[in-house]
């Protein structure tokens, strides 16, 4: 479980985040949706503890930052690490002892070569590999199908209903609103900050109707497009 409790962020004047209250339970699966810029990677960051904010984040562990698994939008590599030294680097930090990795690359990834050198796909693939390898409680992936191919984007979605089935926390972002349906118990949506709307599995198509609604209006009619 995860907590959180009249989460506000700031960076100098502006406020990014605002009094947000929400709690993630074990064996669910959580889907942030919302506009570039609406506030859901530095969400991410606070419940990671990579951020400052006012209000609190509590789980049922003692320190949330050794039970998470967090995916970035864009995982870093240092330049002279090939992918199985980062596979090892990451088990190491979780003193988790790793067996057979040769068996466990599901992605078919060249792990003697440069992790930096990877393509977009290939990083992801890495850094996910990675963070279920550190055998973690919850996971924050944000935007994990971006940039992935077809073929990888069923297998992490398979990952993900395993997680859930283990009991597991998960909260993901995604732009493609398919990937979220198709994974998660719950979405919401986040706008300037705030959360404005809760959906269950059986409102997820209301809910897709209603962003349609609000992002299209007639925006794609005053294109003229001929």
């Amino acid at each position: 479980m995860i907590a959180i409790k009249n989460l506000s962020k700031y960076y100098g004047s502006k406020q990014v985040l605002k009094d947000i209250n929400l709690s993630f339970e074990s064996g669910q699966v959580y889907g942030i949706v919302g506009e570039n810029g609406a506030g859901k990677t530095t969400l991410f960051r606070c419940i990671a503890g990579l951020e400052k904010h006012e209000g609190t984040v509590i789980s049922d562990v003692d320190d949330l930052r050794y039970h998470l698994g967090f995916l970035f939008t864009e995982p870093f590599f240092f330049s002279m690490m090939t992918g199985r030294e980062y596979i090892q680097l990451l088990c190491n930090a979780r003193h988790v002892e790793l067996k057979r990795i040769e068996d466990r690359n599901i992605f078919d990834l060249p792990l003697d070569q440069y992790a930096s050198t990877y393509s977009t796909g290939m990083k992801k693939k890495l850094a996910l590999t990675a963070i279920l390898l550190q055998e973690n409680e919850f996971f924050i992936l944000d935007e994990p199908f971006n940039g992935v191919d077809i073929q990888s984007n069923i297998i992490i979605t398979e990952i993900i209903q395993r997680l859930k089935a283990m009991g597991k926390t998960i909260i993901l972002s995604s732009h493609i609103f398919s990937t979220l349906s198709a994974t998660c118990d719950e979405i919401h949506l986040l706008k300037d900050g705030s959360f404005i709307r809760k959906a269950k599995q059986d409102e997820f198509d209301l809910l897709e109707n209603e962003m349609k609604a609000v992002t299209i209006g007639r925006k794609i009619d005053d294109l003229g497009l001929k």
